[in-house]
């Protein structure tokens, strides 16, 4: 009987995910009453737009589906993550780039980069409008064998706070020690791939340690992200399922 119950219930929650995986924007409003869009675009692709300024992390244009960025506003901010090929891509950011637009980045990525960039360390912080700040944040990989993917000290991942209203992206990671400080997070992004960033399980113990309103796992490729639904029932987490392949 309770065998049954759970495959009713996978079977729901699969439908579920599916049926939403479609949706490409979703809307939050600010602690001060102002709007927030998220455009879910591919993989680790976003956009996210507030008070006519738009916001882009990780444009990259031959991850499938393939990206016109020709055809998205210039960018007013870009974040990347780090250099890897599927989060760093000079061609898109060379297309969204405006006369005005900041690029904010690490290291490794500023050296291949051309232009004039924000370099930011794991620990940095910004205020980069008005009642807008940016956090750098630790992105690393710890199982054994698998640290040179992400070294720890290399990648960022971010906090973007936008009128009181905190989103964290990931970028590639595990479930590393520092999300049991995060505070407050209204909206996260966790990636779900292993080898190269977590596992489902993983991604579950990491939500778990802070906690965030609404969660959205992103990167996630072939990774059957369902699990994730399913193992997040009960937990007072909003789990949105979009398609982040």
């Amino acid at each position: 009987m309770l065998k049954n119950k759970f495959l009713a219930l996978a079977a729901i929650l699969l439908m579920s995910a599916t049926a939403h995986a479609a949706q490409k924007q979703d809307t939050f409003t600010t602690p001060g009453g102002k709007t927030v869009t998220i455009t879910h675009i591919k993989h680790a692709s976003i956009q996210i737009t507030f008070e006519g300024k738009q916001y882009y992390v990780d444009p990259v244009t031959e991850i499938e589906p393939r990206t016109d960025w020709g055809i998205y506003p210039k960018a007013d901010y870009i974040l990347v993550t780090h250099e890897h090929p599927d989060h760093f891509d000079e061609m898109a950011i060379a297309r969204l780039r405006g006369t005005q637009t900041a690029v904010y980045l690490n290291r490794n990525t500023q050296e291949r980069l051309h232009g004039s960039n924000v370099v930011m360390k794991n620990g940095d912080s910004l205020r980069i409008g008005e009642g807008v700040w940016l956090w750098a944040v630790p992105a690393y990989n710890t199982t054994e064998g698998r640290e040179q993917f992400h070294p720890k000290g290399r990648d960022n991942g971010y906090i973007l706070q936008l009128d009181g209203l905190r989103i964290y992206i990931a970028g590639d990671t595990e479930d590393i020690p520092e999300m049991a400080n995060l505070k407050k997070i209204d909206i996260a992004f966790l990636p779900c791939n292993q080898p190269y960033t977590m596992t489902p399980d993983q991604l579950v113990k990491a939500a778990k340690s802070f906690m965030p309103k609404v969660l959205f796992p992103y990167h996630y490729s072939d990774t059957r992200i369902n699990m994730v639904l399913m193992k997040m029932v009960g937990s007072g987490i909003d789990v949105r399922i979009r398609d982040y392949k």
